[in-house]
């Protein structure tokens, strides 16, 4: 199953339009791989989010 990177929710179950607008403008808040909320670092030449289970994204 897959989770949305805004919101937490399964991708399957609603629209998701509005998830995606706002993650192009900000980090992910949850693992879309474990729904698990991370831990989001904002820096001014990007960004980083750490799950427990699957490490960290940058962007």
């Amino acid at each position: 199953m897959t989770y949305c990177g805004h919101c937490g929710e399964d991708l399957a179950s609603g629209d998701h339009a509005r998830c995606r607008d706002r993650l192009t403008m900000e980090p992910p808040r949850f693992c879309t791989h474990c729904r698990r909320r991370m831990v989001v670092q904002v820096v001014p030449r990007g960004w980083s989010a750490r799950c427990v289970e699957h490490g960290v994204l940058t962007g």
